[in-house]
């Protein structure tokens, strides 16, 4: 089909493929994700092949008539080779796509034949011939980390979809004349001091400590994220029964206005559902618990502010006794609610649920 020109100048004369062209051209402007500027330069070409003009070309792709026209000179000059992008300065890559493409492949869809678990750089290096340098170069330009795996848990809560839309729907359109809090306990935080004093960071040579350390005692610290604000309501208890629990709902209680309704957002442990606690809410009415899904810590915000409280404080401290302990903690809450910092959940209840069941999908197509 001749080329109707774009209204600008001449007609352009014809633009036609053979049918590997056409085949190679479809495949590369079928990639979904990687290499988008060659896809489009594909379709570019493409486009022009079936007869359009550089101007309804640049209108059905959005793209400019002058990108239309480089690259349909280009094709013309050099075909399917001059889409590619031109040589940069400096040394020629000694490795080829094909070489690299193996790589990805083999890392993804096969196992080491020596029955390893999972691939290494010199395996995989002499699984494809190359070198280790260049197999974790590969690996680092493609996020591939065969040594790592990231730990998950199903929940088996036939409430699960119900629970996941209660508690998101708190998060993000929380009802009005409430507070919304998210409780629990984190149990059995020991009071641990070094063998031998902690020497301090130095120019050029990190901080330094024993390995070995001394155990104090544990304590338990109970807190209530205030979503909206990043308060923390905390309370230190050495044990953690159903009596400690009501001692803190009792604390909560006395902590926040008394004419707002407190929705806590709680996970499923026996003591935060026995007959005692029951009663007790019976009689303040304006405590509503939602609970968490099995296996589904991660929606509980508090849990986020717990790893704060870890890796900035109780990771790297020393306490020789559990009252040092529990006063270091209340002081860094303290200082925490001087200054607070609310955690922001920005995924809707669909968004997760559709990547669980995207999840879901993978296992069964693998034959898990």
């Amino acid at each position: 089909m001749a080329d109707v020109g774009d209204g600008r100048g001449p007609k352009l004369a014809p633009l036609e493929l053979t049918a590997a062209e056409r085949d190679e051209l479809q495949s590369l402007a079928r990639r979904p994700k990687t290499a988008q500027a060659l896809a489009m330069r594909a379709r570019i070409v493409l486009a022009c092949a079936d007869g359009l003009s550089n101007s309804e070309a640049s209108r059905r792709l959005g793209v400019s008539l002058p990108t239309i026209g480089k690259w349909r000179k280009r094709f013309v000059i050099d075909r399917v080779d001059g889409l590619l992008d031109e040589p940069r300065p400096g040394a020629p890559r000694k490795i080829g796509d094909a070489e690299i493409e193996a790589v990805i492949t083999k890392t993804l869809e096969e196992q080491p034949s020596n029955q390893d678990s999972h691939w290494s750089t010199r395996s995989m290096a002499k699984a494809v011939g190359l070198n280790q340098t260049a197999v974790s170069r590969i690996w680092r330009a493609f996020g591939l980390k065969p040594h790592q795996v990231d730990s998950w848990k199903l929940s088996t809560d036939p409430l699960f979809i119900d629970k996941v839309r209660d508690i998101v729907g708190l998060y993000l359109d929380p009802p009005d004349a409430a507070m919304v809090l998210a409780v629990d306990e984190k149990s059995q935080i020991q009071a641990l001091d070094r063998t031998a004093p902690v020497l301090p960071m130095m120019p050029a040579a990190p901080g330094r400590q024993t390995h070995d350390y001394v155990r104090h005692g544990t304590t338990s610290l109970f807190a209530a994220l205030d979503i909206a604000t990043g308060t923390v309501i905390g309370q230190t208890q050495r044990k953690h029964r159903h009596q400690e629990f009501l001692r803190f709902l009792r604390t909560i209680d006395r902590a926040t206005p008394p004419d707002l309704d407190l929705h806590l957002v709680l996970d499923n442990y026996a003591t935060h559902k026995t007959p005692v606690i029951q009663q007790w809410l019976l009689k303040h009415p304006r405590f509503h618990l939602h609970f968490t899904p099995t296996y589904s810590s991660w929606l509980n915000l508090v849990e986020r502010w717990f790893a704060e409280l870890t890796n900035r404080k109780l990771r790297r401290s020393t306490h020789r006794s559990v009252a040092e302990l529990e006063a270091d903690m209340h002081a860094w809450i303290e200082a925490w609610n001087a200054d607070p910092k609310p955690f922001v959940w920005n995924k809707s209840a669909d968004n997760i649920l559709e990547t669980i069941a995207a999840y879901c999908q993978r296992i069964n197509d693998s034959g898990h």
